[in-house]
């Protein structure tokens, strides 16, 4: 499927998204013709509201989710695997903006499976110039700039992503998902509050990890050098889906384990 995207409205240019990029992103799941993870999504997505300050709607239940996606995209549509990315922006209402009402645009990525890592590994790099912040919204996935500028960088330069840095100068993220770095039987995450994202797909896969002891996962704060230092890399991007990393520079990793820690995962749904 192209091209299709969903509204809860007639989509006016005049909206709060287009004008100020007053909106919040959130992913849905569809795996084998069924939602999964769609509780975990769901209160991820009243927390980014309520963190942006946005009037949430007494309509938008846990109900009111599951019924949308699987009328519109898993019936409606025929869909049996891809990504759903949810966005949620402000009317220009005429109101106090806590008090404006809100409208939604979905559109529908399909893919064989979600769970399943990219046939074609990515190349990164370390970008210096710029960095994100680690704050209170860092965590949730609203307008960034900095993604914008990222992703122009990488297209320039033969390149599949970047990687974000903190004020700090420590990993952050890339410009579309969070980082895992497999060291030994380690695995170090970037913590959340040096500016990693939220993420529903990473939280599910890890806590697969500890509940299975399949992996010793870690919260790191993360110098950049350390990626050089990695055995290998595995990017988790709700907005895409989950890629091994291939090259940083000079430096090649492996993919082999990781690739069968999510297979593992993927196998216990």
């Amino acid at each position: 499927m192209k091209n299709t995207y969903f509204t809860s409205e007639e989509l006016e240019l005049k909206n709060r998204a287009f004008l100020s990029g007053d909106a919040v992103k959130v992913s849905f799941f569809i795996r084998n013709s069924k939602l999964i993870m769609d509780e975990e999504c769901y209160f991820f997505l009243m927390a980014s509201m309520r963190k942006m300050r946005m009037n949430i709607p007494l309509s938008y239940t846990l109900e009111f989710f599951q019924n949308l996606f699987n009328a519109k995209v898993i019936e409606g549509e025929g869909v049996q695997n891809g990504i759903i990315n949810f966005l949620v922006f402000r009317n220009s209402d005429g109101v106090i903006l806590s008090k404006s009402s809100v409208s939604y645009y979905f559109e529908v990525d399909e893919m064989d499976d979600v769970l399943s890592i990219h046939q074609r590994p990515l190349e990164l790099d370390l970008i210096k110039e710029i960095n994100v912040n680690n704050n209170l919204l860092s965590n949730i996935r609203v307008h960034c700039p900095e993604n914008i500028y990222g992703g122009i960088y990488a297209q320039e330069n033969d390149l599949d992503d970047v990687i974000l840095l903190n004020p700090n100068k420590r990993i952050a993220r890339s410009t579309s998902g969070n980082l895992l770095f497999l060291e030994g039987n380690v695995i170090k995450i970037p913590k959340q509050s040096e500016g990693a994202y939220i993420s529903p797909l990473l939280e599910n896969f890890v806590t697969f990890l500890h509940k299975n002891n399949l992996a010793d996962t870690q919260e790191h704060e993360i110098i950049a050098f350390e990626s050089q230092k990695a055995e290998e890399i595995l990017l988790i991007s709700d907005e895409k889906g989950i890629f091994s990393v291939k090259k940083i520079r000079n430096k090649t990793f492996e993919s082999a384990r990781f690739t069968e820690l999510v297979e593992s995962w993927r196998n216990s749904f």
